[in-house]
């Protein structure tokens, strides 16, 4: 199995591969288009409804599972599954990483508040099993948390019921609309919006970014900036620009093909309701100023109204919530000595991908910021990916411990 420059630099770069075939339909930017009309709030909890309905019946489990956070979108989901199957055995999993902020117990009283099996799954190393989740995958990715969710799912059903797709279709990116909106323009060009874009993406570039790459990968600013470009070189609004930008980056090339490959693998029957046919069709038509608040900086305002109407609002904070980890202590307590243990006769360096002075330059930085620990942790998972793949030295079945 081979990989091709363009998809190293964009999977280090912007967190996802756009040549991989998507599962999702591609959107342009006439997909958009605002009809400037307040959104038909029963057309989208009904096709939420719809399609949670549709999967049950079509797999007749009196038994599902279902990941929680906390957040809006997956308590809105369970919610309206608890609506409708009052006597289904509904199993909620959320994860607690070590030394992280713990967010397992707000998705607890969710559960509790729904009458769920709750299964906390408690994660010291979250690297431990990466080249497991790696050779199931097929990419060089690190943050594979859904692996933890799907092996985890597969003891109690044969459905496993995600959230996914509620933070592009309904604007849930809060952390960055602001700061884009601030340092752009009605009238700033269609190249200064993509660098502003990939400014707000605080976490995924480091200053010396194009210093990571060797010969082999030909690292390219122009190349990441054309990716990005037919997302703001038009007419729609700037918000808007930064949703289709969302809509056509990770989620496509990297969460969804990546949880799809997992559940595969476990032999288990995904549904991502927010992520219907209908919706995935009328969502994106929906205005900005219907999706997010700016002034109070909160976003998905339909999905937030109907967990309202439902009567769970109060179970659900304004911030956003996920399954993360605190990847600085992450790095402190395994990522930095694993990372020495790979990187120190790196394959990716040997075969001309990564540039070596790079890692000698950051890598024992005591004080190393959370970009550049990022930055190894996505080469360690590329050199992971290249010793199962390539060189064929790694099964995929090792446990990485320190």
């Amino acid at each position: 199995m081979g990989i091709s420059s363009s998809s190293i630099t964009n999977i280090l770069t912007l967190r996802y591969d756009s040549s991989i075939n998507p599962n999702l339909p591609k959107k342009t930017w006439k997909d958009f288009e605002s009809s400037n009309k307040p959104p038909n709030l029963d057309f989208i909890e009904n096709s939420i409804l719809e399609e949670i309905e549709n999967k049950l019946k079509s797999i007749n489990s009196k038994e599902i599972s279902i990941a929680i956070s906390g957040g809006v979108d997956s308590t809105l989901v369970l919610s309206l599954l608890r609506k409708t199957n009052p006597n289904l055995k509904i199993n909620t999993i959320s994860m607690k990483f070590a030394n992280s902020v713990d967010e397992s117990s707000v998705a607890s009283k969710v559960a509790e508040n729904y009458d769920t099996e709750h299964h906390i799954i408690y994660l010291d190393n979250y690297l431990a099993e990466l080249p497991k989740s790696i050779s199931i995958v097929k990419l060089p990715f690190w943050d594979l948390h859904w692996y933890h969710v799907v092996k985890k799912a597969q003891a109690f059903s044969k459905i496993l019921i995600s959230g996914d797709g509620g933070d592009e279709l309904f604007g849930g990116y809060t952390f960055r609309y602001k700061k884009f909106l601030s340092l752009t323009s009605k009238t700033s060009t269609p190249l200064e919006k993509v660098k502003t874009y990939l400014q707000c993406h605080e976490r995924d570039m480091v200053p010396d970014q194009e210093k990571i790459f060797d010969e082999k990968c030909r690292f390219s600013w122009n190349s990441i900036h054309n990716t990005l470009l037919p997302f703001f070189d038009n007419n729609l609004p700037r918000l808007e620009q930064v949703y289709l930008a969302d809509y056509n980056g990770k989620l496509l090339y990297n969460f969804n093909p990546t949880n799809s490959r997992l559940t595969d693998y476990f032999k288990m029957n995904s549904l991502e309701p927010l992520l219907n046919n209908k919706l995935l069709e009328a969502a994106p038509h929906i205005a900005a100023k219907y999706k997010y608040d700016v002034d109070h900086e909160i976003g998905k305002l339909p999905l937030r109204i109907i967990l309202a109407k439902n009567n769970a609002e109060s179970l659900v904070t304004k911030e956003k919530l996920g399954f993360s980890v605190n990847t600085t202590n992450l790095w402190k307590s395994y990522g930095h000595s694993l990372c020495k243990e790979f990187l120190d006769n790196s394959r990716v360096v040997q075969d001309g991908w990564i540039n070596k002075n790079w890692i000698l330059k950051h890598i024992d930085n005591s004080e190393l910021d959370i970009k550049y620990i990022n930055k190894f942790l996505g080469i360690l998972a590329l050199e992971i990916w290249f010793r199962i793949f390539v060189t064929k030295e790694m099964s995929g079945h090792e446990s990485l411990s320190t």
